[in-house]
C-alpha cells in the first residue's frame, strides 16, 4: 500500500486544503473513493487512516481531505487552530472544496493520476459531509456511486433546532458559539452560515438532490445515533426508494472516538466498511 499524507492544494477562497491519498498494491488503475468528513471533523478523525487502509487493501484508491474552512491548519491538521476560518465555513464553500478535490483527482497534472481510474469515482461522506456528498453528486456526473454514513437530511447544522429567539440573537450579534465537547473550545459560527443557506436554498436542498440522482446509493446509519437520528436515514430512503439502506447497532460515529489509538476498528465500523466495500465492488 502507498500512503501519501498532507498534500496541500488551494481550496475555497485560496485557503489551504490538505488531502491524503491511499493506494492499493499493483499496477492496475484503481477506482477512486473521495471521502468528505463531517461538522467538527477532519480527515484524520478517529484514526481514519485505518479505514482508508481497508479500502486500499480492497483495491480502491481513497482520497480524504480537510475542508479548507474546517478550522484546522496545515501545521496542525488535527486541531482547530484557526477558529476564524471555522466561523466563516459554509455549505457552498464545502461544495467548492469538493469540486476542487474532484478536479485534482481527474487532473493530468496530479502526480498520481496514472494510478487512478477516473472513470469510476465514488463519493462517500459522513454526517454533514454526507449531506454535502448528496448535493455534489447531483451536480457532477463524474460521481458514479454514492455512500452516506450517518448523513444529515437538510443543510441546517447546527442551528436546525435553535429557537426563534436564538436565531434573532444570531442575526443581531453576527455570531453564536458552539461548544466542542471533546476540546472544550467555543467554536464561532458567524451569521454568514445562515445567510449562505438562505441565499442558496435550492442548491442546498438535499431532498431535491437525492430524488434526482440516477446513480447507485448506499445509506448507512447507526440505530442509536443521537446527533443525527436514524429517522433521517429513513427520510433519505423515502425520498430515493432505489437507494439501499443499511442500519447497524451503533452511535453517530459507528463506535469510534478521537483519539483512536488502537490498531483495530470497532465491530460496528467494520460492519459498515464491509457493507460499503461490497456495495462499491
Amino acid at each position: 500500500m502507498n500512503r501519501i499524507k498532507n498534500l496541500e492544494i488551494p481550496g475555497a477562497e485560496g485557503m489551504p486544503l490538505l488531502l491524503d491519498l491511499f493506494l492499493g498494491k499493483g499496477d492496475k488503475q484503481q477506482p477512486v473513493i473521495i471521502y468528505a468528513h463531517g461538522f467538527n471533523g477532519f480527515k484524520d478523525w478517529g484514526n481514519f487512516d485505518l479505514v482508508a487502509a481497508k479500502f486500499a487493501a480492497a483495491g480502491f484508491a481513497l482520497v480524504k481531505f480537510n475542508f479548507s474552512h474546517n478550522g484546522t491548519t496545515p501545521e496542525q491538521p488535527e486541531a482547530f487552530a484557526n477558529l476564524e476560518a471555522f466561523g466563516n465555513n459554509n455549505y457552498t464553500k464545502q461544495l467548492e472544496d469538493l469540486l476542487i478535490v474532484t478536479n485534482w483527482v481527474c487532473s493530468a497534472e496530479n502526480p498520481y493520476s496514472a494510478a487512478l481510474d477516473t472513470e469510476n469515482i465514488y463519493l462517500m461522506g459522513h454526517s454533514m459531509g454526507g449531506g454535502i456528498a448528496i448535493l455534489f453528486a447531483s451536480e457532477d456526473t463524474r460521481i458514479k456511486k454514492l455512500v452516506t454514513w450517518a448523513a444529515i437530511s437538510e443543510c441546517k447544522t447546527p442551528w436546525g433546532n435553535w429557537s426563534a429567539e436564538r436565531l434573532e440573537e444570531w442575526r443581531q450579534s453576527s455570531v453564536q458559539y458552539y461548544t466542542n465537547t471533546r476540546t472544550d473550545q467555543q467554536m464561532p459560527l458567524y451569521y454568514q452560515l445562515f445567510q449562505d443557506y438562505q441565499q442558496h436554498k435550492d442548491r442546498l436542498n438535499i431532498e431535491q438532490a437525492i430524488k434526482k440522482l440516477p446513480i447507485p446509493i448506499l445509506i448507512c446509519h447507526g440505530s442509536s445515533d443521537i446527533a443525527v437520528p436514524v429517522e433521517k436515514a429513513m427520510q433519505l430512503k423515502e425520498w430515493q426508494p432505489a437507494a439501499e439502506l443499511f442500519i447497524v447497532e451503533s452511535n453517530h460515529v459507528f463506535d469510534r472516538q478521537h483519539p483512536w489509538i488502537v490498531t483495530y476498528l470497532p465491530v460496528a465500523m467494520e460492519e459498515v466498511l464491509t457493507k460499503t466495500i461490497s456495495f462499491l465492488k
